[in-house]
Order: structure tokens, then sequence, then C-alpha cells
């Protein structure tokens, strides 16, 4: 995710001066927002060469690491803010990075593409995979190892015993309240230990 209007966005979800933990960080964009323009501070975790040195150009603190291996190396609670922004999809084990999320921060945020958003429900009831702005994939080349809903990930918050205390979609960058399951192409969670 590299809109900048999205990353504005999803900025304004995390308290000015937080200790942050950016898991999927790409290469480096939002923490680097953050460390701006809201005083943050914190690292970011990637596992491609590319972004890691992407994120030592922009002065963003780097630590390369397959979070399908798991954040065992930080304490509970060290960071206020855990992002997982386009991270979920890729991982094998998302249930637990998502309980490792709410472990090792008291606060965590969660974006990921929403594939219940109604262009996608078309392509599907057209019999095709969806190929958009937000899944620019074919099926056979795409990193994403699952899709979901926004719908699904409250499911999976309360199967986690974690609580939701924010829940809206981006639709190019402008936040959906009202129906974001159908209307938003990205679902974006606050998330906290229940």
């Amino acid at each position: 995710m590299s809109d900048a209007l999205t990353l504005q966005r999803i900025a304004e979800l995390v308290p000015v001066g937080s200790r942050v933990l950016d898991l999927g960080c790409g290469d480096g964009a939002l923490l680097d927002l953050l460390q701006r323009e809201r005083g943050c501070s914190g690292y970011g975790v990637e596992i491609a060469d590319a972004n890691v040195l992407a994120c030592v150009r922009r002065g963003v603190q780097v630590i390369q690491l397959n979070l399908d291996e798991g954040l065992s190396m930080f304490a509970d609670s060290s960071f206020d803010v855990v992002l997982q922004i386009d991270t979920l999809q890729h991982l094998r084990n998302a249930e637990t990075m998502l309980r490792e999320t709410a472990r090792v921060g008291r606060l965590g945020v969660v974006a990921f593409p929403n594939f219940a958003h109604w262009p996608n429900r078309l392509s599907v009831l057209r019999g095709r995979m969806p190929v958009t702005r937000r899944l620019p994939y074919q099926w056979y080349d795409t990193p994403n190892i699952r899709v979901g809903t926004f719908a699904d990930f409250i499911r999976l918050a309360q199967n986690n015993q974690l609580r939701v205390m924010d829940a809206f979609g981006l639709q190019e960058g402008q936040v959906v309240r009202t129906l974001p399951n159908l209307r938003a192409s990205t679902a974006v969670f606050k998330v906290a230990r229940g």
C-alpha cells in the first residue's frame, strides 16, 4: 500500500510519539511518515533485501526477519503500536501473527485488501478471480496466500479474544464506515487484547 492518502489515514491511527513496530514494512514509507510527522520511533520488520535497503536509505531502522518464524525476540507490550499493513494475507501463520501483534503491542493496526469489495464480487460472479488496484495480480502469480474480508476479520479477532477498538474501510484514501465490507477495497482495524 503506497497511496499517500491511504498511508496518511493509517498514520492517523497511531498516537503521536508512539514506539512502533511495523511488520512487513516494505520500503519503510509508513514508518518514515510516522517518524517525520507524528514523532514516532521504532523498527520495521521486512524480509526482502531490496526493501531492507530502501528502509536503510530512508533512515528507518529495520530488522530483516521472516514473520512466519514469529516475534519471539520481542517482549510482551514492548511497543505502543504494532502495524500489520498489507501483511496478514502473505503469512502462513496469520492467526498466530495476529495474537503476536496483540502480545507485543499495546495496540495493533491491521489493514489488508478486502476481498468482499463489490468489484471483486462482480469478478467472481463472472467466473474470474479479481484483478484490481488493491489485488493487482493474476491468481497464478500472486504473493497473497489467502484472501480475507472485513466481516471475516471481525470473527477472527473475536475468536482470538481481541477487542476491535475501531473498524472501517478505505476506498481511494477515503474512510468508509457505511457498508465497508461491500464499499471499501481496504479493511482497517484497530485492535487490542480483550
